[in-house]
């Protein structure tokens, strides 16, 4: 199964590992949401910057 990947690079969006203007394209889905996240304090502070 093919995923829409986005390009780190130029930001659109292609089906390629590798767009067309030389960037990878990784994948935008983002992770699954759970209530019993272990992770997500850190993750939240990390993202604050605090």
């Amino acid at each position: 199964m093919k995923r829409i990947l986005r390009c780190n690079k130029c930001n659109k969006y292609t089906l390629k590992e590798q767009c067309t203007c030389g960037g990878i394209a990784v994948i935008i889905k983002p992770p699954k949401y759970s209530p019993k996240d272990k992770y997500g304090k850190y993750r939240r502070k990390a993202k604050c910057g605090k």
